[in-house]
């Protein structure tokens, strides 16, 4: 075993000495350069909202049309329509009653939570910027 690990350690001495390092081209890292340059500007997306201005702009027109007419119809009520789709939750669940830790806590959640979007926003655009 000895002898032939000798044998193919001479083999591979021998061949080591026949073939030459191969060198890159003059312009290899130009080249190369030029590559890494042509992929980084095609990963470069431009930011698009999730929602459009115009999305933006029709549901304000939509809430302020809302508005406006309940505003000027006084908010007159179809005592058919009323008296077939009218559910009085206060019958329906008599038992329950809700604490007074609840409902600090569904009157602050959301505002801690529209406090936090813009400051976890502003730590990852720090953090990761485009």
């Amino acid at each position: 075993m000895k002898e032939s690990d000798k044998n193919i350690e001479n083999l591979i001495d021998k061949m080591m000495a026949e073939t030459t390092l191969e060198s890159p081209s003059i312009d290899f890292t130009s080249k190369l350069m030029v590559q890494i340059l042509a992929t980084e500007k095609s990963k470069v997306k431009a930011y698009a909202p999730l929602i459009s201005k115009q999305i933006w702009f029709a549901i304000a027109a939509a809430l302020i049309t809302m508005t406006i007419y309940v505003v000027m119809t006084g908010g007159e009520k179809n005592t058919k329509i009323d008296a077939l789709y009218a559910v009085n939750f206060a019958d329906l669940l008599p038992a329950i009653t809700i604490s007074n830790n609840i409902l600090y806590a569904f009157l602050v959640i959301p505002f801690m939570i529209l406090i936090q979007i813009p400051l976890l926003k502003n730590y990852y655009e720090r953090k990761y910027p485009l």
